[in-house]
């Protein structure tokens, strides 16, 4: 018998008691409840758009284990692009397990619209990782040159062109914008660590993999985020100190240099959110995707100019990176200053840090010494476009309980991205009486409400105290009102896949989302765990990206 993953939140707050406020919002997401707990005045008033607050727009749907992406009644999907498939008349494929997405619309300067055509627009896609049993055709202890470039290669990220005609969204592959970005493109370096010996006295690197999530610029670039780099970095022999940055594209323009931002640190990056300061500066928060892991924000020492186009990307050069300390509810400083200071009398730590390029090189280990707040793998941060509160997907850590994981929400002192002050609430838990476990990217709607995919590892799906989930899916949550908190749940994933980078169209009639590495599980090639797009005549699964329309 599957057990219920409802549970009625007034209900839930009747069992545990008014005695124990606190555990109730750890345990049910009830933001509510901070009232009592006299924080009410840190919350912000709306200073952007204000959300329709309309009713839910679907029905929402039972947990399954069906090998497919299960929708509500209504909706539709169709697969843009999977893994092989070419993107442009110059050969080149998509790449393998695609993940965040970011959609550009074409705009009439750049394109002429074909008869029939609704909507023409970019789209990015990441690329995170490769299996080696699904592009080689078994798992490998060592790889070949070709074998290693065809690594390198099926990273890094995908520029796409799309059109949505009378038979949905299309890949058209006449584009004179697709292109790749990937594990082999030569990269500028920008910031502190350019030319520092921190990573060997170098202003270029090879490539850029393990792309995770990422976010779009006020000036309409895209920044993409390298996560979990080791493996590839050690496959392919290359300097891991010149991976785990956050990497600056244009879509449209292929001469425009991509380049990483080393000013904004070296970690396992998730995602960026880019908003600003009541000054102009600009400000991007950010998370780092492990266990005990910190949260953190950039602020530029320059300003924001609107006037100035993509010539706003060198504040993205200069400027404070700080780590939060929810204990102090303050943003500290990593400076080498601070650094050194809070190294005292060991030598080995001083001889470490000498300059800021050792700070930013080494970031975790800089944070938690000057007492950064080590974290449940803080995976994707949003700035919510109505109130400018900040939502951080504290994913799941098992080293102190917390399996399901949380949703954080960042309140920053006078409403400022600013500041270097901040209260904070759960938003949402994750577990049976919400719904949903491990939250992971996170993205906003119009209505206020916040849409999250979930990231249970393959391994544990409809297994255990994951069992009353079924596979990974996506949930749309309501920031206010009277289901404020509470995950209803649109989206089921195929067998052992997760769902990722999910984004909208800005009319918001179509939602991008990922299908990343269905099948897992799969140990022989011969007996697939899913075949997910099903598409005729194939043998194995293979992740893609889907337009959701139905809206």
């Amino acid at each position: 018998m599957r057990l219920s993953t409802k549970m009625d939140r007034k209900k839930f707050l009747t069992y545990v008691g008014t005695g124990t406020v606190a555990l109730a919002a750890a345990s049910t997401g009830l933001n509510g409840v901070v009232e009592k707990v006299q924080a009410k005045g840190h919350f912000h008033k709306p200073n952007k758009k204000k959300p329709k607050n309309g009713p839910l727009k679907f029905k929402p749907i039972e947990p399954t284990s069906k090998d497919d992406l299960v929708l509500p009644k209504g909706y539709q999907y169709n697969v843009i692009a999977a893994y092989g498939d070419p993107i442009n008349h110059r050969g080149d494929s998509f790449g393998f397990n695609n993940d965040f997405t970011l959609y550009f619309p074409i705009n009439n300067q750049q394109t002429h619209k074909h008869k029939g055509e609704e909507e023409r627009g970019l789209l990015w896609v990441n690329h995170e990782y490769v299996d080696d049993l699904f592009v080689f055709g078994r798992r490998l202890e060592n790889h070949s040159a070709s074998q290693i470039q065809t690594v390198l290669y099926n990273q890094g990220g995908s520029i796409i062109e799309v059109v949505k005609g009378k038979n949905g969204w299309q890949l058209d592959t006449t584009s004179k914008f697709a292109r790749r970005v990937s594990g082999l493109t030569p990269i500028q370096l920008t910031g502190p660590a350019k030319n520092s010996h921190a990573i060997g006295s170098v202003s270029m690197v090879q490539g850029t993999f393990a792309n995770c999530s990422g976010g779009k610029t006020l000036w309409d670039t895209l920044l993409t985020c390298e996560e979990n780099f080791e493996n590839t970095a050690e496959v392919a022999n290359l300097n891991e100190t010149h991976y785990g940055w956050v990497v600056e594209v244009d879509p449209f323009d292929e001469r425009f240099a991509v380049r990483k931002h080393t000013a904004l640190g070296r970690f396992n990056h998730e995602n960026t959110c880019m908003g600003l300061a009541k000054d102009g500066r600009v400000v991007v928060y950010m998370g780092d995707d492990k266990k005990d892991a910190c949260v953190y924000k950039f602020i530029s020492k320059e300003k924001y100019d609107p006037n100035a186009g993509k010539k706003n990307a060198n504040l993205l050069e200069e400027g404070t990176l700080y780590v939060a300390s929810l204990s102090k509810g303050a943003w500290l400083p990593l400076t080498v200053e601070a650094v050194r200071d809070a190294a005292g009398d060991d030598k080995e730590i001083l001889n470490k840090f000498q300059t800021q390029a050792d700070v930013v090189v080494n970031c975790h280990e800089a944070s938690i010494l000057i007492g950064g707040t080590p974290t449940d793998r803080p995976e994707d941060v949003e700035i919510s476009p109505f109130d400018g509160s900040i939502f951080i997907a504290h994913t799941n850590n098992d080293r102190h309980g917390n399996m399901h994981g949380h949703i954080t929400r960042f309140f920053e002192k006078d409403n400022d991205h600013g500041s270097l002050e901040f209260q904070f609430a759960i938003f949402a838990a994750g577990g049976i009486q919400s719904g949903f476990s491990a939250p992971d990217n996170l993205t906003f709607d119009e209505d206020g409400n916040l849409w999250t995919v979930t990231d249970i590892s393959s391994s544990k799906l409809n297994n255990g105290i994951w069992e009353p989930f079924g596979n990974n899916g996506m949930f749309a949550i309501p920031t206010a009102g009277k289901d404020e908190g509470v995950a209803f749940q649109f989206a089921s994933a195929p067998r052992d896949a997760e769902l990722t980078g999910p984004s909208f169209t800005p009319d918001e009639t179509t939602l991008f989302l990922s299908i990343q590495h269905p099948g897992e599980e799969t140990e022989s090639l011969s007996n697939p765990t899913s075949m997910w797009p099903h598409r005729s005549g194939d043998k194995m699964p293979r992740p893609g990206v889907v337009a959701i329309t139905g809206f």
